[in-house]
């Protein structure tokens, strides 16, 4: 790191100085060999770009030599589905290329196996239409009929990343480049920071089930903190998290070491410490508890636009709360669906690998539940799992959301290189530590503008694609619109794999359609 960098130099040029001096002048010569380097080093220290020689002067350019040295293909992002198999679906070297403003098409065609079982695409129109003339920056209109601040959000957006997850340099650099680009940036459940609010970009401001930033003394909701936080006008929404993807009923993770005097200050909790958030919220335990506590949000934040995230896990437990919908007649603003694949926060392997309904089923599930109950113009659905490209945006749409999330291509834009060092503080891009030295290397300046690249030029993928679909407009796209392989021999529309409910089929009994028939009737919105 940098102070060993100095140590190194100053103790270099002091020896070759006194062995030459006083025993061997020759090895004056290495002074050749010496300084350049030196030089070298003090340059990576200074530069901006690059956290890693930042942080490693010297030694890190050796991952940049490398990369340059290894086959091309190594530089794809390797993911998982539910199976466990292998896909290169989506590129690194793309969300880094975006976030430079480099050039991001690639030779040779697709990288994928077409004939793979899990591959998924879109067909074209011969009737594609010209991208240019469509609108370069499609919004979404958060906020129902009882919202007074509605909010126009982009289609892709920071998704909930705390500070003490990630640092104060990254959370300001992904806040500066929501207000360069015009979207929305989550805060997590870590509450509000002054990293949040330096750069003045929109907020949404999350409460989980610790309260952090609203947490009363006894570790409860504070109707006056909530309030006090919801006033200010860079926060646009609100975002009550019941539970997330990366480990579904078990609560927010902050490891002691990471857990500074600033952090703990922010959320109320002792300094040093584990920070265990609960797996469940102690304000409400029922359906109609929770639709109640939302409403008392909306009145709390001056009825700007108040909604709830959550991993589908019980499929009774999600139509109970339809039910209460119903009932009571109190609606969230908006819902936001995270997918059980597992998100960017540390988190038990079991929990990430093996819990809670995956992206594709837990998104297409809560927008056929809105439909059945007859409540999806009433509320909005944001999705959040693994959104990189405007290819994604375009799946997550045509299973019913109206805007997306992501947390992992904003990490990567940010500069993080994928190091699984997230939960010891030693995250060698300054991304997710607390380690003052390490954060040094993280240039908000240089950052916040590619993570705007990146959001950009993923938006404008997304419209190109549309275009090629011969759509105009995103609330046209459908179902019908993707495909996938799921033989060698066989390939389904989504809308032949998640077949679309008649609108208020959920409402009575006789007209439930089977497939939901015994989640429908254990669903109770008077309890969990």
């Amino acid at each position: 790191m940098r102070n060993e960098f100095l140590a190194f130099s100053i103790i270099s040029l002091a020896i070759v100085f006194i062995v030459g001096y006083y025993a061997w002048p020759p090895i004056f010569w290495l002074y050749l060999f010496l300084v350049p380097l030196i030089a070298m080093g003090f340059y990576d220290m200074f530069q901006h770009k690059h956290a890693i020689m930042r942080n490693f002067p010297l030694l890190g350019r050796g991952r940049y030599i490398m990369e340059e040295l290894r086959p091309k293909m190594y530089q794809y992002f390797i993911e998982s589905d539910t199976n466990g198999r292998p896909l290169s679906r989506i590129f690194r070297s793309v969300v880094y290329q975006r976030a430079k403003k480099q050039l991001d098409t690639s030779p040779f065609g697709t990288q994928l196996d077409v004939y793979e079982e899990g591959y998924e695409w879109m067909n074209h129109s011969i009737a594609a239409l010209d991208a240019h003339e469509l609108d370069p920056d499609p919004r979404v209109r958060i906020g129902g009929r009882h919202c007074q601040q509605p909010y126009s959000a982009s289609l892709l957006n920071v998704s909930a990343m705390s500070f003490g997850s990630l640092s104060k340099n990254a959370i300001e650099a992904l806040n500066g480049g929501a207000r360069i680009g015009g979207f929305a940036h989550n805060t997590g459940e870590g509450g509000i920071s002054p990293y949040h609010q330096a750069q003045g970009g929109d907020l949404i401001y999350q409460v989980g089930t610790g309260y952090f930033g609203c947490r009363a003394a006894d570790g409860g909701f504070s109707p006056e903190l909530f309030a006090e936080r919801t006033a200010s006008p860079q926060v646009k929404m609100i975002e009550l998290k019941l539970s997330q993807g990366a480990k579904p009923g078990h609560g927010g993770i902050l490891p002691g070491r990471k857990n500074t005097p600033e952090i703990a200050r922010i959320r109320g909790v002792e300094p040093g410490t584990d920070v265990l958030s609960p797996p469940y919220h102690k304000a409400f335990s029922t359906p109609v508890g929770l639709l109640e506590f939302i409403r008392q949000m909306q009145d709390l934040a001056e009825f700007k636009p108040v909604g709830f995230k959550l991993c589908i896990g019980r499929k009774s437990e999600f139509l109970g709360i339809c039910k209460a919908m119903v009932d009571t007649g109190i609606y969230p603003d908006f819902i936001t669906i995270d997918g059980g694949e597992g998100g960017t926060g540390a988190a038990p392997l079991e929990f990430s690998n093996s819990v809670g309904t995956p992206f594709r089923e837990g998104l297409a599930f809560a927008y056929d539940a809105l439909v059945g109950f007859d409540l999806k113009q009433h509320v909005s659905l944001f999705a959040s799992g693994k959104v990189m490209t405007g290819f994604h945006i375009f799946q997550a749409l045509a299973l019913g959301a109206d805007a997306t999330y992501s947390a992992r291509a904003m990490m990567l834009a940010l500069g993080c290189i994928q190091a699984l060092e997230c939960n010891k503080n030693t995250c060698p891009t300054g991304v997710a530590s607390q380690d003052k030295e390490l954060v040094a290397g993280l240039v908000v300046s240089d950052k916040k503008v590619r993570v705007a690249n990146f959001q950009k030029e993923t938006i404008k993928s997304f419209v190109e694609l549309m275009a090629a679909a011969g759509i105009s407009t995103p609330d046209q796209i459908n179902r019908s619109h993707i495909y996938r392989r799921i033989s060698m021999h066989e390939v389904r529309r989504y809308d032949e794999l998640y077949p679309p409910l008649t609108r208020g089929c959920m409402l009575k009994e006789a007209t439930v359609p089977q497939l939901f028939m015994k989640d429908w009737q254990e669903a109770d919105p008077n309890r969990f």
